[in-house]
Parts: C-alpha cells; structure tokens; sequence
C-alpha cells in the first residue's frame, strides 16, 4: 500500500526558505479510525523519527485491505526544534524567540466551553457515536475561528501559526500518538489518561506514568481534554460512557540519539497498538502483553535538584529501583576558599524508580540531577 504523502509549507524564514511539514497518509479499503502520529516535536527528541520510517516501511508491505481506517505519520513535525543548535548540541525544546516550551502551547477547546453541561443534557439520550459527532463539530467550529486571526493584518506570533498546523491535522483522529524522548537520559514509558489502562498495555511497555494533573496545553493533553471533561458531565447526569478517544506520549529513550533498543519498543508497540484497535487486520496481535505493566502517578514524582555545584559521580544507575535513605549521587564540590573539595553526598527522599536522569554531569547550584517516581 502507497501513501498518499503532502507538503505543507510552515514558516518562511527572513533568508527566504521555507520551512514544511510533510505527511503520510495510509488509507485503507475498510472504514474504520484514523489514526494520528507524529515525532520530534522537541528538537532533541528525535528517537520517534526512526519509528515513523520503520512504520512506513511496514504499512509499504500491507494490503490496503488490511487497514481499516487512516494511519496519519508526521515525522520531524517541529523543524524550528529540530534544527536549533548550540554547538555541537540539539535542544530546541523552547521556541526562544517567545521563550515557550513548544509543548505548553496547543489550544484546548474544553478552557472555551462554557456550555458542556447544558451540551451533554441535550446528548443524554442519543447514541455515543452521534454524540461523538455532534461534540467533533462543536470543536471543529471553536477552531476554525482561529484562523480569521491568524490571516488578520496583525496576525499572531509563530507559535500560534505553529499549532494550528499541527492540530488541524490531529483534531478528528480518534487515536492520537506523540513520540519523545528525555531530554536528558531517559527510561522507555508511556504518558496515559485516565480510563485508559487497558490500551495503555498494548504499547507493551513496561512503565505507565498517569497524567493525574496537567493544564491541557500540551499535544497530547489539549487533544484529550476535552474529551474528558465532557465524560465527566455525563457522569454527573447520571450516565457512564467513555468515549473511544485515546492519546498517548512514549517516552522513548534519550535525547539527541536514536537507541536501537527504544526504537525497536516504539515500532513493536506501536504495530501492536494497532493490530489491538482493530486498525490493521488480519494480523496477529503480541499475546504477551504484560499484565505486569507498572502504572505510576505522574504527580509521585521527586525532582532532584544540586544541592550545590560541583561533579556528579556514584551515581545510582537510570531504571534503578531505589529505596527512601539510599544514596542516590555524590557532589564533587569544589570551591574557591582555600580550603580541600568535599564530596558530597545525596540520599533518597522517598522509595521509587530512576526514570530520568542529566546528560551533564556537572551541574551548578539548583540545577537538575535526576527524576524518581514512586
């Protein structure tokens, strides 16, 4: 099966090139959901890149009669990040020019609706997928007044321009995917909402954070919220429905490469995910999903933060398991007061996993060492 594949210009830049976004579009014989994946929208994350060529590989030998549905692919999807440098280092985590996080910016429909409640009494009766329908109108609607801003004579700043772009392709997946990695030193996970456990062990990952709290500006948040907030109204008018609406960030690795190993979990996962959903048929699905699969409270989480500048050294390991009084990191602390450096040592607060650790080993005073979740 080919892709349909389109080029949709970005941002000029003041030399006169132009930046694009380029989509892959698998369309199956069957109906069915449309699925929305997209990569490297930090620009050091760039592990999700190779997920996304491994699946267009793989969706190239399928028979469009086995996909039901749309499979949406969007690699690169942030090339401002992706090509910010500092010497030989990627960030691009920041749209410095407006000094945002380019995953705190995306516009979510539920902080404008004012009118759920009274939404959902006039729904109460009808069936989920007219509701479903119903709802993606309103939304569609909210949005597309945006762009009358966006094409006025003042305009809006770039990062307004940006997200629009990305979400006006996303907005009626029913299956939406974000690929990223630490921006340090990272384990492989997945970001999930509640409700969501069961699809969340299909990705047959070994560790699942829930976003128990979050503001609804990131990718993943502001495309499920929603969503949410309109079961939540139902619940309150006394009827239970869950809408068959997913959104997911995999946490694939480390910053700034591409570990076969994180690779290889985001593709298995990912084509798994799929056979699961119904998306592709006649395919076997993994029966080996884990039940074992750890499910952690995103909001259990211990930063750690340098009591003092120095070297890090005896540093426990990335994945570890460690318990409240373990010495986590040592502080080699030098100093300019004629007096001998000092090694410094730094305990666990609370027992949990190591799932996040700095790619720099020297730190200064109150900058980041390592994230442990309960």
């Amino acid at each position: 099966m080919l892709p349909a594949i389109s080029t949709i210009p970005l941002r000029q830049m003041a030399s006169g090139d132009v930046l694009s976004l380029q989509v892959y579009k698998f369309i199956g014989a069957n109906p069915g959901k449309k699925v929305y994946i997209q990569s490297n929208l930090h620009g050091a994350e760039i592990a999700g890149n190779a997920v996304i060529h491994q699946l267009i590989d793989f969706l190239l030998t399928v028979n469009d009669s086995d996909l039901a549905g749309e499979v949406w692919l969007v690699p690169v999807c942030n090339p401002m990040g992706t090509n910010e440098r500092s010497h030989v280092f990627s960030s691009g985590r920041y749209c410095v020019y407006e000094a945002k996080d380019w995953n705190r910016i995306f516009w979510d429909y539920e902080k404008e609706a004012d009118d759920l409640i009274a939404f959902a009494k006039s729904q109460l009766h009808l069936d989920i997928e007219v509701v479903r329908d119903n709802y993606l109108s309103k939304i569609k609607d909210k949005f597309g007044e945006l762009l009358e801003k966006i094409n006025s004579p003042s305009s809006v700043p770039y990062t307004e321009r940006f997200r629009y772009q990305l979400q006006s392709l996303s907005l009626d997946a029913d299956y939406l995917i974000d690929l990223h990695s630490a921006s340090n030193q990272g384990i492989n996970y997945l970001y999930y909402f509640r409700n969501r456990e069961s699809s969340a062990k299909y990705f047959l990952l070994e560790h699942g954070f829930l976003l128990d709290k979050y503001d609804g500006d990131a990718f993943d948040e502001a495309f499920i919220k929603p969503w949410l907030a309109l079961e939540d109204c139902f619940q309150q008018l006394g009827r239970e429905i869950k809408f068959d609406v997913e959104a997911w960030t995999l946490e694939l690795g480390t910053g700034m490469q591409m570990i076969p190993d994180s690779v290889a979990k985001g593709v298995h996962g990912v084509k798994n995910y799929l056979i699961q959903k119904g998306v592709l048929l006649n395919l076997t699905a993994d029966e080996s999903i884990s039940q074992e699969m750890c499910f952690r409270i995103r909001t259990n989480v211990i930063k750690y933060y340098a009591r003092s500048g120095g070297m890090i050294q005896s540093r426990v390991e990335l994945g570890s398991e460690v318990k409240t009084g373990e010495r986590l990191y040592q502080i080699l602390s030098f100093n300019k007061e004629g007096k001998l450096p000092v090694v410094i040592d730094v305990c666990c607060e609370q027992d949990g996993l190591v799932y996040d650790v700095s790619s720099n080993q020297a730190v200064n005073e109150g900058e980041f060492v390592m994230g442990i979740i309960q």
